[in-house]
């Protein structure tokens, strides 16, 4: 078996040594794997299951995501990535409708669900043998550990010893549940804390390094928390790096980079415009103006942006096609902006990741309120967890949809150096 021939250490980052001897001599059950961007833990947790799975051949495993439609672009391919590193690729057939893993000498299979469909999580049919390694990745996007203990019981069951493994990166706000949780002390269960500090340079890349030293220099908060995997809030809103700031119409006049989007709504949600600016260089967002009103019908609406926006571009909802087409039809230049299953989550992120959200509160006062107040969802204990609000957010889908192009253009030239898969 070609497995036999790869090192551990020339595809396990070192801080990982002690904790891979752990879980070989099975010293816990559960595995919490905590730490920042490009700590490697993802590939590391994909690297143990199918050792774990040729070493115990009644084990199957299951692999979930608090979404489903993630599954393809994330856990899947990362577990791809594991079983090519360790020279199996041979050794495993691969499907994707559904997605499932199977190590063809056994038949033991590696299982792939989103917990928005648990019908299929307590309906699995396995040919023999029993779930013996679960691994819950972006643990903190999940509701609590009553969720946690739930699909436990439905897992883990009739067998002699289980792996569970446990991946994020830590929440800012201590209140989260995640962060609550770790702090009671269970025998069995080690928590593992790692940073990009330890994973060898060629692994991320010199960009990725680059990256994370503007951050130090720009945003040391929000360094600490993406890159240290450090709790560095104590409450639960969403956006840090907001502020208020006085916009002339001469800096205005100034600005060259214009960004101009559009979040629909009619009767009980309004309409929400929002114009900004966004200095590259810095990585700073101005926002000076805004439309933010219900019951505004196409027409109506349509004059007043071509009022502030004149034959700019605007990217809006896409989920409207209807609307857009009315509008485009009274002169506008919009179209629908690109989504993608986590655009939401990574839109909020990127622009948690901006040095400054300048935002002009008496140009754009809803936009103002909405940034300041949004907070994370809380669980029914109360806490605080990693999930965004479907609410009391117009004003922010449209500076996402605004600056959407920027992300992805931004996404595209810090990943085309070709990471080591994280």
């Amino acid at each position: 078996m070609r497995m036999q021939t790869i090192r551990l250490s020339d595809i396990v980052a070192p801080h990982f040594y002690a904790l891979h001897r752990d879980i070989k001599r099975h010293g816990h059950t559960y595995y919490w794997l905590e730490g920042g961007r490009g700590s490697t833990k993802s590939s590391e947790i994909s690297l143990e299951i199918p050792q774990l799975l040729i070493k115990n051949p009644d084990c199957h495993a299951v692999v979930l995501r608090k979404v489903g439609n993630t599954i393809k672009t994330s856990v899947y391919p990362q577990m791809q990535w594991g079983i090519d590193a360790l020279g199996l690729t041979s050794k495993f057939r691969f499907k994707t409708s559904p997605h499932e893993i199977t190590y063809r000498k056994t038949g033991q299979k590696i299982l792939f669900f989103g917990v928005d469909d648990p019908q299929k999580i307590k309906s699995i049919k396995l040919p023999f043998g029993y779930v013996g390694v679960v691994w819950f990745e972006e643990l903190d996007q999940f509701s609590g550990m009553e969720e946690i203990r739930s699909l436990n019981q439905s897992l883990l069951r009739g067998g002699p010893k289980y792996w569970e493994f446990c991946s994020f990166n830590p929440p800012k706000s201590q209140n989260n549940w995640v962060n609550e949780e770790k702090l009671f002390e269970d025998p069995d269960r080690l928590v593992h804390h790692s940073t990009y500090l330890g994973v060898p340079r060629e692994w991320l890349g010199e960009r990725f390094f680059d990256d994370a030293e503007k951050l130090k220099e720009k945003n040391a908060r929000a360094y600490e928390h993406e890159y240290l995997g450090k709790v560095t809030g104590t409450g639960g809103a969403v956006f840090e790096n907001v502020s208020d700031m006085r916009m002339s119409d001469e800096l205005i006049g100034n600005f060259d980079r214009l960004y101009f989007g559009l979040d629909f709504g009619f009767a009980v949600d309004p309409l929400a415009f929002v114009a900004c600016h966004y200095d590259a260089k810095h990585e700073d967002i101005y926002i000076f103006d805004e439309i933010y009103q219900q019951k505004l019908l196409n027409k109506q609406a349509a004059e007043k942006i071509a009022a502030k926006a004149g034959r700019h571009r605007i990217l809006a909802d896409s989920a409207e096609p209807k609307s857009i087409a009315e509008m485009q039809s009274y002169g506008l230049r919009i179209s629908g902006a690109k989504k993608g299953p986590d655009s939401v989550e990574h839109g909020i992120k990127w622009l948690q990741d901006r040095g400054h959200i300048y935002i002009d509160k008496r140009r754009a006062p809803n936009t103002y309120r909405e940034f300041i107040t949004y907070e994370y969802e809380k669980n029914r204990q109360g806490q605080f967890v990693s999930a965004y609000p479907d609410k009391g957010n117009h004003a922010i889908d449209s500076l996402r949809y605004s600056l959407s192009e920027v992300m992805r253009l931004h996404n595209i030239s810090r990943f085309s150096k070709g990471a080591f898969g994280l």
